[in-house]
């Protein structure tokens, strides 16, 4: 009894950590309910359809690199035919291939009647000389994996670009809610106050209606605030590859960074052009147009081809050593004239080329422009942060004086209000500096590359 009850007692611990096991499992596949900046990126690395559709791209550009070389194998076809005929020609012939003509054939050469031939047949076929049109191919196809890999790249660094500022927009759009909500309480506390002092004929009705205006404006901030935290996440939905429906919430970061002063911008403009995904794509393009020039200028040279066949023929199917064959050769070829294709395709592709270098010019211009505007609004938002933490300060004191004009009864409880706002309005445009600052410092790593 006692063995049975030990042996009952191992299984049930073996089912609990079975089951233990794969609730853990299940729980690694759920999606996150919670989001701080770091799981966010990482979770739309991961997810974004975006970013999956350029892996997609690389395996095709890949599978196309597959098929480039294919062109040094040797192609192997195996085929059955089976021909019917009573030209004497066509006869004649099959009773050669069929090793089935003897002399007395001779004598009905003319009307020989029908005769049936099957060939099963294997050919063999090697591309021994093309012009290098199959090395140009290998070349244009192995760049085009490059391509699609910086491809990828660009969209990386755009990605975690666009996850981060819409992060710190929420948490920005938070903090605006929270100033605005506490704006309505002071509001609504000191507007209940007033409107019993008026209804005493203690005070005017004019504090009342200032009071209920100093509402208003709070209770519209509150509203733009509580949009902005729905657009925010609404964006983070879409860059993480989440169902419209789905549920979730971003955490604050556990330690927020502060945004710092950049590099000099001549060192900023050398470091984009070395690593930024987009240059090196765009001199990948003139790398490939280049080789495709190469490519159809190959036409004009001779293409050499290798050839063996082995088959029989015989009137019934089936197979005969007796009545096997086989024919190599080697066969060149060169187009004489092909109604001035050749020439044309060429044209194009040296159009392309020069389509190619305009574009990475283009590029290069637009990155230097989105550099210089990242790096200034940077400054801008560092500069804009100094203030607002200096208005903060004066803003502090300025309620501290107006609480004390008030205690003495010398001020209104308008002024009071305003002195209020005013020190709730400086706090929120310090902590809107200081996302600001960390999104332009977010859009200047994007336009260094530094993401990819």
């Amino acid at each position: 009894m006692l063995k049975i009850a030990n042996l009952r007692f191992s299984i049930a611990l073996f089912s609990l950590a079975i089951l233990s096991s794969t609730a853990c499992l299940a729980e690694d596949k759920v999606t996150p309910s919670s989001y701080n900046l770091d799981k966010a990126i990482n979770y739309a690395l991961d997810n974004n359809p975006d970013l999956q559709i350029a892996s997609e791209r690389i395996g095709q550009a890949q599978a196309q690199l597959g098929e480039a070389w294919s062109a040094f194998y040797p192609q192997v076809t195996a085929r059955v035919g089976y021909l019917v005929s009573n030209n004497p020609a066509q006869v004649f012939s099959m009773m050669v291939a069929q090793r089935e003509f003897t002399s007395s054939s001779i004598a009905n050469i003319n009307h020989p009647g029908y005769r049936q031939n099957f060939r099963p047949e294997i050919t063999g076929r090697i591309s021994l000389y093309r012009g290098g049109q199959d090395y140009e191919t290998t070349k244009i196809a192995n760049l085009g994996v490059e391509a699609a890999d910086l491809e990828r790249s660009s969209l990386r660094n755009a990605l975690v670009q666009a996850v981060t500022s819409s992060y710190y927009s929420y948490l920005a759009a938070m903090e605006a809610e929270k100033v605005a909500q506490n704006s309505i309480t002071a509001v609504n506390s000191q507007l209940g106050q007033t409107r019993k002092r008026f209804n005493a004929g203690t005070v005017l009705r004019s504090e009342v209606l200032s009071l209920e205006v100093k509402l208003a404006e709070a209770q519209e901030a509150r509203i733009k605030a509580a949009n902005g935290i729905e657009l925010a996440k609404s964006s983070m939905t879409t860059l993480l590859g989440l169902p419209a429906g789905q549920d979730f919430s971003i955490a604050p970061a556990s330690i927020l960074t502060t945004a710092t002063q950049a590099k000099p911008f001549k060192d900023l403009l050398a470091q984009a052009l070395s690593q930024r995904p987009e240059i090196q794509a765009a001199a990948t393009q003139i790398e490939i147009a280049s080789h495709q020039v190469q490519n159809e200028k190959a036409a004009y040279l001779p293409k050499v081809d290798a050839f063996v066949s082995y088959g029989q023929d015989n009137q019934n199917p089936g197979y005969s050593l007796a009545k096997d064959n086989v024919t190599a050769g080697v066969q060149v070829e060169v187009d004489l004239f092909s109604g001035f294709r050749t020439k044309q395709r060429v044209s194009a592709a040296e159009r392309k080329l020069a389509e190619a270098r305009e574009q990475d010019r283009k590029i290069r211009l637009a990155i230097e422009q989105e550099l210089q505007a990242a790096y200034l609004k940077l400054e801008e938002a560092l500069a804009r942060l100094k203030v607002t933490e200096a208005a903060v300060t004066s803003a502090e004191e300025a309620l501290r004086l107006v609480n004390v004009q008030r205690q003495a009864e010398t001020v209104t409880v308008t002024r009071y209000i305003e002195a209020q706002s005013a020190a709730n309005q400086a706090h929120a445009n310090t902590v809107a500096a200081h996302y600001d600052a960390l999104t332009a410092q977010a859009a200047l790593k994007k336009a260094l590359g530094d993401w990819k």
